[in-house]
């Protein structure tokens, strides 16, 4: 459904930053990081499963070590290893902006499942994220870069669902949201929230990379 008859009266905003090239671009792209990050933590758990105290490339130290986070049940929430999740997931994003590019228009209710279910996976990322770091006292490097693209990836769709009416927000909700990506503001937040993280995990950690 054009977003034009479901919000009556409210102008897209134009412009290369919104355009379907920039945004799909950027989704097959980090979708792309995201499966070959979900690939190889894949093939780490296969060696960790094979020998607990296998010794991995991922394990650089005392910090960034994946086999230390790999050989916890955090690894595995539901039964396999979550990597394995990301190659499923990955894929079907991948598929999408293809389609996209190549001019397909998905109908609002499946770009909305869509979005809906890659926040879940964001959701889930963040989550490991934090047990990494509070619980297990390890960082996998491959997992951050899983982090890092998931949250590029829900950006990106985001932001074209948004300019597409495919949320389903009430028509006022809508207007702002419209405001909010013509603006940058939505940019903005991923910058300093990608910046935030990441100073953080200096700040974190790097008394003990140091030492």
């Amino acid at each position: 459904m054009d977003d034009k008859i479901a919000y009556p009266g409210l102008a897209r905003p134009i412009g290369w930053r919104h355009s379907r090239g920039l945004l799909f671009g950027e989704m097959l792209l980090f979708a792309i990081l995201s499966l070959v990050a979900s690939f190889f933590l894949s093939i780490s758990a296969i060696d960790i499963a094979r020998d607990p105290n296998v010794v991995l490339g991922c394990s650089i130290n005392e910090v960034i070590d994946c086999v230390k986070v790999g050989a916890t049940w955090q690894a595995q929430v539901l039964g396999f290893p979550n990597a394995y999740l990301g190659l499923i997931a990955e894929p079907v994003v991948m598929t999408i902006a293809v389609a996209a590019l190549a001019g397909t228009r998905f109908p609002r209710w499946f770009m909305f499942t869509a979005n809906a279910v890659y926040l879940l996976g964001v959701i889930f990322a963040y989550w490991l994220l934090f047990q990494s770091t509070f619980v297990i006292g390890a960082l996998c490097p491959w997992c951050i870069l899983v982090t890092l693209a998931t949250t590029l990836v829900f950006s990106s769709m985001t932001h074209w669902n948004i300019l597409e009416g495919n949320l389903y927000l009430p028509q006022r909700a809508q207007s702002r949201a419209l405001a909010f990506v013509r603006d940058g503001y939505l940019e903005i937040v991923v910058i300093v929230w990608i910046a935030a993280l990441v100073a953080f995990m200096l700040v974190k950690w790097w008394p003990q990379l140091v030492g």
